[in-house]
């Protein structure tokens, strides 16, 4: 897994190239293209044609639908903010990885029942951030997390230390990539 997922909102399809473009140009060779805008499922199609050597995924995918598309547009790896089982049984059916938010011992529990071990805690900055995972890690020791939501460049150092982080995610990768 790659340490760094930058958090890709697409806003026009011409954009797709530019963004993954200068991801690589500074060594990142992920993305998580977010499903939050009508070209998404177009965007990671490209993507993946344009950087067949990037991991390229799909994020903010909240039904089974979206995942079926993602999947077909060739994604990688899928996020969600909250825990979808419909999306966690795609997944399955894909062998793709799916990593959901979860944020609450109560969610953990779901994620682990369907087989997840990795999840994205989001937003990390609002539920307590490096402290609230090392807290649900006790519980949870087969568990690591992707916080995303308040990571950036003067914490992000601090959440990849620990352990249990398996990844961190942003937007600010992206900001960085384009204005250097």
């Amino acid at each position: 897994m790659d340490k760094l997922i930058p958090v890709v909102v697409i806003k026009e399809i011409e954009d797709t190239e530019k963004i993954l473009s200068a991801l690589k140009k500074n060594g990142i060779d992920c993305a998580e293209i977010t499903f939050r805008t009508s070209c998404a499922e177009e965007a990671i199609k490209l993507a993946c044609s344009k950087f067949p050597d990037m991991n390229v995924g799909a994020g903010t995918v909240i039904n089974s639908e979206q995942c079926e598309k993602a999947i077909a547009a060739g994604a990688k790896f899928i996020v969600s903010p909250g825990l979808s089982a419909g999306v966690a049984g795609v997944c399955k059916k894909h062998n793709l990885p799916y990593y959901p938010g979860c944020v609450t011992p109560t969610e953990i529990m779901a994620a682990l029942e369907l087989g997840i071990t990795t999840v994205k805690f989001f937003p990390a900055n609002i539920y307590g951030g490096l402290k609230a995972l090392k807290a649900l890690s006790a519980p949870f020791p087969q568990i690591k997390f992707i916080p995303t939501g308040g990571v950036n460049r003067d914490n992000l150092e601090e959440f990849l230390a620990f352990d249990k982080v398996a990844a961190v995610g942003g937007s600010f990768f992206v900001d960085e990539a384009l204005n250097k």
